[in-house]
């Protein structure tokens, strides 16, 4: 079941880690959740990302080259004192994971983890603060104002049902899951056919002119092509 916010927008993480390469992992891991990701690797960007996005939720390593993730956690919690903090750090003494959890941090992961069991804490966390919840308790994806059913394959942009073929619709499905995320001919081709199409890749060209016109028909875009790097899927303004 997918978490989405109130307004069923998706939900909203930053992940604070001075490894760029962890960071990377966590972000690809959290948006194939269908969430929005941002990052930051020093401690006073976190402040200031975490200030100017609202997250839903933070995953925080505490140890940062400036700012340590304790402070990082007690000035984002003097703005927004509600947001759930899931603690990163290979350090796994017990007054550590003490001192974390007493500064007011809500749970507590150990390097190296798994990438399960930080989306699965991450989504207890933002149940628990109600701050996300399953929309309906059905797999429903929500962009805007266009919805996509999981269980029942049902579309619908504005209320109005749109009628998609099975290719569309796992087309769709990725570029919904992926939202505001440029996504290359070579990620669709690998993620909704399976397979490389080698030469032609202008395959998803054909597919995406398809999706327009059953999606973008008479309404403000949300598919758009980036020229050089792929599509991206966003909320029309």
């Amino acid at each position: 079941m997918r978490l989405a916010r109130p307004d069923g927008s998706p939900v909203r993480v930053l992940v604070v880690d001075d490894e760029v390469n962890i960071a990377e992992l966590l972000a690809m891991a959290l948006r194939y959740e269908g969430w929005e990701v941002q990052m930051a690797h020093t401690g006073t960007d976190a402040v200031a990302v975490a200030r100017t996005t609202r997250p839903d939720a933070i995953v925080l390593d505490i140890m940062l080259p400036d700012l340590d993730g304790l402070e990082v956690l007690r000035r984002v919690r003097a703005d927004t004192p509600e947001v759930p903090v899931l603690f990163l750090t290979a350090r796994d003494a017990v007054e550590d994971r003490v001192a974390g959890l007493t500064a007011g941090g809500d749970d507590y992961v150990t390097k190296p983890f798994s990438l399960e069991e930080v989306v699965a804490r991450l989504r207890a966390l933002m149940r628990r603060a109600g701050t996300a919840a399953q929309p309906e308790d059905r797999n429903v994806i929500v962009v805007g104002d266009l919805t996509l059913d999981e269980d029942s394959r049902e579309v619908h942009r504005g209320g109005q049902e749109i009628t998609l073929t099975a290719t569309e619709f796992e087309l769709l499905r990725f570029l919904m899951r992926n939202p505001r995320r440029v996504l290359s001919k070579a990620q669709i081709l690998d993620r909704v056919w399976q397979y490389d199409f080698g030469g032609q890749a202008n395959v998803v060209e054909l597919y995406i002119s398809y999706l327009r016109k059953k999606v973008d028909a008479g309404r403000e875009p949300m598919i758009h092509t980036m020229r050089g790097a792929g599509y991206v899927l966003k909320p029309a303004p």
